[in-house]
């Protein structure tokens, strides 16, 4: 979101799907951005209200009752080796739970690894699809779907 200078995009989509009855929360992952506090700011920035801004350890358990994630350029945060997978460089680290909601949609601008160098099996997860391109315009496209679906 940060390098695709997003976060207004972002915040288009949280008004659009708000009008239209859908509750949205942001997951905020305490290392995302290029310093603590990075994502906070952005969407502080895009005026999106601090009370929907959730730490990891409030949106975790809510996960599993969501009904859509939508990941932007995570990769080490929300990979499920981190939990599950004993011979990660990355277990226990913590993460944000994605993978536990119903659907998830990743948008990325390719399949290249985060800074921990490893694969992210979420990619892989039935419940998840991958949007390639630029977080900003791959926003855009989501938002004049959800308006022309009325």
């Amino acid at each position: 979101m940060a390098v695709a200078q997003a976060q207004h995009t972002v915040r288009e989509l949280m008004d659009e799907l708000e009008k239209r009855g859908v509750h949205v929360d942001f997951a905020i992952h305490p290392v995302a951005g290029r310093m603590p506090g990075h994502m906070n700011v952005l969407l502080a920035e895009a005026n999106v209200p601090y009370d929907k801004l959730k730490e990891m350890d409030e949106i975790n358990p809510e996960f599993p009752q969501t009904d859509v994630s939508l990941v932007i350029g995570a990769n080490d945060v929300t990979n499920p080796d981190a939990r599950e997978n004993e011979g990660s460089p990355i277990y226990g680290m913590p993460i944000l739970d994605v993978d536990k909601s119903s659907q998830v949609i990743v948008l990325k601008r390719s399949m290249n690894t985060g800074f921990a160098g490893i694969d992210n099996p979420l990619f892989y997860g039935e419940n998840t699809a991958l949007l390639f391109g630029d977080a900003k315009a791959s926003v855009q496209a989501v938002v004049a779907e959800v308006k022309e679906l009325g």
